[in-house]
């Protein structure tokens, strides 16, 4: 039955731009899946959706793996669009953004499969990045600083 829903989900999100839990719920029950929000919650972490951009400039829920260089281009012109600095600090990275562009900047960088990072935490105006070491996030941080130059 969970390989089945699984595929079910992964059939859902490439068929309609799915945003939330409730939403994906919903669809599966309209299926004949009778789920809780719980299991639709694991099924997810499971299968490591992640939300990226969709066409209409909504989140929605992917694989990641999905039109990779459509969602690469599109975090590049979002980060040189709205990050302000990038600092590196031991092995953690200090991205400043416009106010309110950070969630959105940290959401298209997870989308953006990087080898080297362990995680992302964003607020407002502030990303913190925690790299493997420290010049991985020297190297990210040269890397991210052309990308804002342009």
């Amino acid at each position: 039955m969970k390989t089945r829903r699984h595929a079910k989900i992964l059939e859902l999100i490439r068929e309609y731009d799915i945003d939330t839990q409730d939403e994906l719920l919903r669809y599966l029950r309209d299926r004949g899946f009778d789920v809780t929000q719980a299991t639709v919650s694991r099924d997810i972490k499971e299968l490591r959706l992640v939300k990226t951009l969709s066409r209409t400039g909504k989140y929605k829920y992917s694989t990641g793996m999905d039109n990779s260089n459509d969602v690469s281009s599109k975090f590049y012109s979002l980060f040189s669009d709205s990050v302000i600095s990038v600092e590196a600090a031991q092995n953690l990275l200090v991205i400043k953004c416009m106010t309110g562009m950070a969630q959105a900047v940290c959401a298209s960088l997870d989308a953006v499969y990087w080898q080297n990072f362990v995680g992302t935490l964003a607020g407002e105006d502030t990303i913190f990045i925690v790299c493997r070491n420290e010049s991985a996030a020297l190297e990210a941080q040269e890397e991210f600083k052309k990308l804002i130059s342009r």
